[in-house]
């Protein structure tokens, strides 16, 4: 055990590691009796590939580098794939994300285009795909752009024919909805066919705000007819909704304050939990019909556990195993689930659930240790009180290094991190990003603030037209709270996060003298100008909910807005940014830097080509962690080795 000032801890856990094991398998499926998924390849410029688990246990990437298997619709994408087992063998769709066209894929061939090339704005994007082999179609949602500006766009549910021949022609779509809604997801089929199910919204709502179930029917032509809503509506969110297989309807609604299940609107287990969450991306599956009659969910407060909810008696049994988080990707198979689970300890892997037997075990994407579990950080939930008395939810993570201690007297530096969203929230799970730090001597706090999902409507709702407030001030009393009770060094405290936690980085950096520096990533910085048209179609309208109508409240979007109060700004930042960025795109950088110019703050802004909103190449993680790691070194006096030393302005 070596005695070595906090910060200056040698760690195995380089900036290379946290890279390569950066992101997560994701969109999780049934083909025939396989299991396929999608993972993420870092090193291969950070593009997702398709994976296959076949019958003797091994696993297959199908699609060769440049495949790139990711929906652009909403931006943030949706489910891009979807399989079937046509004689004996699979037949596969996917959208590839360089041209977002949807492709055929058979192993052992290569991929056939399906839909054309769009040279209008941001093309045909397509996502949600369900396969239809009667029919020979595959339908899906259809993001079509009418214009060159963010906002001209139109979203239907549309039908693909299987044998190519829309791949030239875009009338060889057939749209099966018309353009009533500004947002829809993609269809659910009724078991006898004659009825389908989707979710839809409209300006200014985000789907978290209010969603609308609607239902039609399945008309001779095969088009769908005589939609009507059926739940949901300006008020009531709903997430996800699905046929059982007896035909009845199931959904996921917060109309209670929680988003709890429903089986033809009546409440199956009524808790103070969640068994939904935002859909930032369409075709995220928080439950899972079996055949039974038994549903497969991910519920939690916080933290989400994987369980069997048998509907007639409404009890709940959570699957045994060392999974203390679960994504909302789920699938369902005869008696097998199958979902994408994590811990504290490990990584996000593929987990397979019998339901006959209650086992479930990883079957693929499998976590294995790449250095000893004893530098994986150890973390604390905790509930800090903020302002008003109010709750703020947060993981802390202290340093920890089975090989150093610091000096007796030595207090830490701790980092806070905001997540993005903001309608979103950190899950408890193993980031060997975080190890990066943890390892070395510098503790980290990840904030769930006010506006978080995972503790009900009430505490989601706290950042409505409090954004730039409430989440400063909850980041900042977890910080202040770590200092007081003598758990960090209030004389070094950071505070760091990308897209809305980049908004809260500056905002607090301007706000609040707490921090001694920060990290800002790809983040909002201008209200005024993300507001009236500098962001994407999806978002476009969100700061009503965060901030308030900007015709009606102009003076609070500028006295929030970072980028108003680059004088404010004392300390020492680190601003990254991706070239390629349509959702906060680096527009709001330069206007932030400009008004910076001449007021001599230390800072940093490093951009990077081919990357949009949120880094997945390897060379980018590596160069972002090594110079956030730079910037805390300089400004607390640290001494990490091995670190290339950031440049920092003037």
């Amino acid at each position: 055990m070596r005695t070595l000032a906090y910060g200056s801890w040698p760690s195995p856990v380089d900036a290379a590691l946290a890279a390569a094991h950066d992101g997560s398998p994701e969109w999780v499926g049934f083909v025939g009796d396989e299991i396929w998924w999608t993972e993420p390849r870092p090193e291969e410029g950070g593009r997702r590939t398709l994976v296959r688990r076949r019958h003797d246990c091994t696993e297959e990437s199908v699609l060769a580098a440049p495949w790139n298997v990711r929906s652009r619709v909403v931006e943030y994408g949706g489910r891009p794939w979807a399989g079937a087992v046509r004689g004996d063998r699979p037949l596969v769709v996917f959208t590839h994300f360089a041209d977002q066209r949807l492709y055929r894929f058979e192993p052992g061939g290569e991929p056939r285009p399906l839909t054309p090339v769009s040279p209008v704005g941001g093309g045909l994007r397509w996502a949600e795909p369900l396969l239809d082999l009667e029919r020979g179609e595959v339908w899906c949602v259809l993001e079509e752009f009418t214009g060159e500006a963010p906002g001209d766009v139109r979203r239907v549910l549309a039908a693909v024919p299987l044998d190519g021949s829309a791949a030239a022609d875009r009338d060889a779509v057939r749209e099966l909805t018309e353009e009533r809604h500004r947002f829809v997801t993609g269809p659910r089929v009724s078991p006898d066919g004659r009825r389908a199910v989707w979710l839809a919204w409209d300006h200014p709502r985000m789907p978290w705000d209010g969603t609308e179930l609607v239902m039609a029917e399945v008309a001779a032509d095969d088009t769908l007819r005589g939609a009507r809503t059926v739940a949901g509506g300006r008020e009531e969110s709903i997430a996800q909704a699905e046929w059982s297989t007896d035909g009845c309807l199931l959904y996921a609604s917060d109309r209670s304050g929680w988003w709890n299940l429903y089986r033809d609107g009546e409440p199956l287990c009524p808790r103070e939990e969640e068994f939904g969450g935002p859909l930032w991306k369409l075709g995220h599956r928080w439950f899972a019909p079996l055949a039974d009659g038994l549903i497969a969910v991910v519920h939690g407060r916080g933290s989400t556990a994987l369980g069997i909810l048998h509907t007639e008696s409404g009890e709940l049994v959570d699957v045994a195993g060392p999974w203390t988080e679960f994504a909302p990707t789920l699938a369902a198979h005869g008696e097998r689930v199958v979902g994408v689970g994590a811990s504290p300890r490990s990584a996000y892997e593929i987990v397979e659930l019998d339901t006959r037997t209650g086992r479930a075990r990883p079957v693929g994407a499998r976590h294995s240790d790449p250095v000893d579990p004893a530098h994986y950080p150890e973390p604390q939930i905790r509930t800090f009180t903020g302002p008003a008395g109010r709750e703020v939810h947060a993981h802390v993570y202290p340093p920890h290094n089975p090989g150093c201690i610091a000096p007796a007297g030595e207090l830490p530096p701790y980092v806070v991190w905001a997540h993005g969203g903001p309608t979103s929230r950190a899950p408890l799970v193993l980031d060997l990003a975080i190890a990066y730090f943890t390892s070395r001597g510098i503790g980290v706090a990840e904030v769930n603030y006010g506006g978080s999902t995972g503790y009900g409507r009430q505490y989601r709702e706290r950042l409505r037209e409090q954004w730039g407030v409430v989440d400063v001030e909850d980041c900042a009393a977890v910080a202040l709270a770590l200092a007081h009770e003598g758990t960090a060094d209030r004389a070094r405290l950071a505070i760091r996060g990308g897209s809305a936690g980049g908004w809260t980085t500056a905002a607090s950096l301007t706000a609040t003298d707490v921090y001694a520096c920060g990290t800002i990533s790809y983040p909002v910085l201008d209200l005024t100008g993300w507001g009236s048209g500098e962001t994407h179609d999806f978002e476009s309208r969100y700061l009503e909910s965060l901030v308030g109508p900007l015709a009606e409240v102009p003076a609070r979007y500028a006295e929030r807005s970072p980028s108003e109060h680059a004088d404010r700004i004392t300390a020492p930042f680190l601003l990254l940014q991706g070239l390629d960025d349509v959702i906060c795109p680096p527009a709001q950088c330069a206007r932030f830097l400009a008004r910076l110019d001449g007021r001599r703050v230390p800072h940093a802004y490093l951009t990077f080509e081919g990357e949009g909103h949120g880094f997945r190449r390897a060379g980018t993680l590596v160069r972002a962690l090594e110079a956030e790691l730079s910037l805390y070194a300089q400004v607390f006096g640290l001494n990490p080795p091995g670190v290339p030393t950031l440049e920092l302005a003037p």
